[in-house]
């Protein structure tokens, strides 16, 4: 990789050893040294950022991993942001591999939409671009101001089935739900490997609406419209009995999304699969968020490996869990770095990546 020319300063906006590690993976590709900066909490738990070098008229990456504490994350990547803005940078970009609440991208009853509110606020705090992979949502990109390079981490993934996986072509890819069967059908038509999609939501048998003790009895709809308006209602949904669109007995089954953080669907679409005759069974994902009991729940299922890239710090979690996996994205986030300050084209990360993709 062809090093830069000056002008660039790199920082890392916490100070998780994960996050440092990336950082230095990325500084090292590119030829230069971290930046020098401090960023701790006071002891009332306010963030104190406090940047140990000159970058008027530079162009500042800062490159910030979520860890655990999300909200604080956010406001150490904030307050760099604007001390940055405040010392005269040129330009200041934003490498959040994985965009915090990007989940919270629709509108749920009374809720809100709190992706736009976190793009407005690094839009106000100074940010001039930004690079993220995998998002959510690719609407997301919407919601700023800015520009936005959404980068994907299937080009490693699919390198890792390849190369890590000796018999792949007897695998099949598999959506957990329909709504990620887009996600799988791109990687199937990749690796020229069929594809399977797991539908409803098991039954319990035992249930009291089963066997006659709930009560009071379920109400059922009789009519299409409310007896006092003329406004038709729609009829509730009802999810059919789990099945599994595709054939997957005797072959390996590789489940791929793009966020792992509750794993309970996960689980149950392994045991799911296990049934069906599936021999192996992997989940690949870009963001491991594994939070909570995520790690022994892994280990205790029907999962063989679960397999995740970098964007979100899990040493902790890989200590719990020898089954987790972890996949190197410094790489093209570098190589995007260096094509910014450059001012060359971003094309070339994004080869061969349709529409649906």
């Amino acid at each position: 990789m062809n090093h830069t020319k000056g002008g660039l300063v790199i920082f890392t906006a916490n100070s998780h050893p994960s996050s440092r590690e990336l950082g230095k993976r990325i500084a090292e590709r590119l030829g230069v040294e971290l930046g020098k900066v401090q960023v701790y909490q006071e002891a009332n738990r306010e963030t104190r950022v406090q940047i140990q070098e000159s970058v008027r008229g530079k162009d500042v990456f800062v490159i910030q991993t979520v860890a655990k504490d999300v909200n604080t994350t956010i406001m150490e990547m904030l307050i760099m942001v604007y001390a940055c803005r405040t010392s005269c940078a040129r330009s200041i970009t934003g490498v959040l591999p994985y965009f915090p609440y990007s989940k919270q991208c629709k509108m749920r009853k009374r809720g809100s939409i709190v992706s736009k509110l976190i793009a407005s606020m690094m839009c106000k705090a100074g940010l001039t671009h930004l690079i993220t992979m995998d998002l959510h949502q690719k609407e997301i990109q919407g919601f700023f101001n800015i520009p936005v390079d959404n980068l994907r981490a299937s080009p490693f993934l699919l390198q890792y089935i390849q190369e890590e996986i000796p018999d792949y072509r007897n695998a099949v890819i598999v959506a957990k739900s329909p709504a990620s069967a887009k996600r799988a059908q791109s990687f199937a038509e990749r690796l020229r490997l069929g594809i399977a999609v797991i539908h409803g939501e098991a039954q319990d048998a035992e249930s009291d609406q089963v066997d006659g003790r709930h009560s009071p009895p379920t109400v059922k709809t009789t009519g299409a419209i409310h007896p006092s308006m003329d406004i038709p209602l729609l009829i509730p949904k009802e999810k059919p009995p789990i099945t599994v669109v595709g054939d997957v007995g005797g072959r390996i089954a590789i489940i791929v999304d793009d966020i792992i953080d509750d794993v309970d669907s996960f689980v149950a679409a392994a045991e799911t699969l296990k049934e069906r005759g599936a021999y192996k069974i992997f989940v690949m994902a870009t963001h491991g968020i594994l939070s909570s009991e995520a790690p022994r729940f892994i280990e205790e299922s029907a999962i063989d490996e679960v397999v995740v890239t970098n964007t979100i710090p899990h040493e902790l979690q890989k200590l719990q869990c020898p089954k987790i996996k972890t996949v190197d994205i410094s790489m093209i986030l570098s190589e995007a770095i260096r094509r910014i300050h450059n001012g060359e084209s971003m094309s070339y990360l994004f080869r061969n990546i349709g529409m649906d993709d």
